[in-house]
């Protein structure tokens, strides 16, 4: 569904990038460090500390800082095994195509469902290891696919198609996902519609999705390579899916009746447009776009400006920055409490994390003397932050929680 170009849609349009993230993050930084955000404030006096325990994580587990990028593909090899890897050389693609498309088929439905699972749920894979949080969804997801259940053709059980999607039930996702009782997932049910969704608007939108065949969320890969020459940014990869898949989002804002995805309000955030007061952050739509970046390059797609996308706000990052007290709540009694998507502590908490993220992505570059080209944001987050966030919380909690509480629907958190 394309929207009628108009001088409020291409406001809107504005919203669906990362450099509206980012800058309207230091936009609340800057007001944040102005005393004019109502829960939260910086420590700027611990920022160091912040770096120099992401470096030491780094140094752990990268020492010789051959790190790749923050990606899905990161948990599919969880316990040191590459599942994907192993389904590839079984699966006797013959061309680089043939392999995109299942690439983006299984990392699209795998970071839809990559929302957190709540700290109660539990994967047994294939070999018998227990899993949770992002890489059980991510095995569970992986696992899923291989298996076929995503296909409509019994003859090529690699794919998920649209038609499948649609008819996919909330029983199929608690069967393979081993819901139950005692093994409860957040969120199961808005999963489920999230992926009904998906396989609706691939069924309605024939020239996105089924360029070179039936339509399916990995038709996406075609309609990337038509839009490169030679190559193609990480921001156009974003923008990409903001415009064809925004709609697939449970009924959030939107502008002139263009979906606005992952963007909250906020009232201290003034412009001078109808854009006044929201702040974006499309965290799930970043991470899916960090994560075809490395199936674009195996098809031969150079992917450039990468850092042009931001940190995620999420637990991990998030979390990393009040663990170590660089940002501290107006209230210490707001962490005992559970928040909405939508409350202002979080979406100050949020842009506030995307902000500290570029000023911390610096100082880790300066410590480890390597420039933005050497270490791209994608690394710092991977190397990172990211890990860095999940060794601090198991640090300071016996289950390793976060340090504050999100009531989650299943399609943010």
């Amino acid at each position: 569904m394309q929207a009628v170009a108009t001088p409020q849609v291409d406001r809107a349009l504005s919203l669906l990038s990362a450099h509206a993230v980012r800058e309207r993050a230091h936009r609340m930084r800057a007001l944040c460090e102005d005393g004019g955000l109502q829960h939260w404030r910086i420590e700027t006096s611990r920022l160091d500390a912040v770096a120099d325990f992401v470096v030491e994580t780094i140094w752990d587990n990268y020492p010789l800082l051959s790190i790749p990028f923050h990606a899905r593909w990161r948990h599919f090899a969880v316990g040191g095994h590459d599942r994907w890897a192993a389904l590839e050389a079984k699966a006797g693609w013959k061309n680089a195509a043939q392999k995109a498309r299942p690439a983006f088929d299984l990392v699209i439905v795998s970071v839809l469902l990559d929302a957190g699972a709540g700290p109660n749920w539990r994967y047994r894979d294939a070999q018998g290891s227990v899993l949770s949080r992002s890489e059980g969804l991510a095995v569970a997801s992986l696992e899923m696919f291989a298996a076929g259940a995503f296909s409509a053709n019994p003859d090529e059980p690699l794919r998920l198609d649209a038609e499948r999607l649609r008819k996919l039930s909330a029983d199929d996702l608690r069967r393979r996902f081993q819901v139950s009782a005692d093994n409860p997932l957040v969120g199961l049910e808005t999963r489920v519609a999230l992926l009904k969704a998906l396989g609706q608007t691939c069924l309605a939108t024939p020239s996105i999705f089924a360029r070179k065949d039936s339509a399916r969320p990995g038709g996406l890969f075609d309609h990337l390579l038509a839009q490169a020459s030679e190559n193609i940014s990480a921001d156009a990869v974003l923008h990409a899916l903001l415009r064809h898949l925004g709609h697939i989002w449970p009924s959030r804002l939107s502008l002139d009746g263009l979906p606005l995805g992952d963007t909250w309000c906020h009232p201290a955030l003034q412009t001078e447009d109808e854009t006044s007061g929201l702040v974006p952050f499309h965290k799930l739509s970043q991470w899916l776009a960090y994560s075809l970046i490395e199936p674009l390059q195996a098809a031969g797609v150079e992917v450039t400006d990468i850092d042009a996308l931001t940190g995620l706000p999420e637990y991990r990052n998030g979390g990393l920055f009040i663990d170590l007290g660089a940002l501290v709540p107006r209230e210490a009694s707001a962490l005992d409490q559970t928040h909405t998507v939508d409350s202002l502590f979080i979406v100050e908490w949020r842009a506030l994390t995307v902000a500290l993220l570029d000023d911390i992505a610096e100082r880790v570059r300066a410590r480890l003397d390597l420039d933005a080209s050497r270490l791209p944001l994608a690394c710092v987050l991977e190397g990172g932050t990211w890990a860095a966030g999940r060794r601090i919380a198991r640090k300071k909690r016996a289950d390793g929680s976060p340090p504050l509480k999100i009531a989650s629907d299943g399609t943010v958190f």
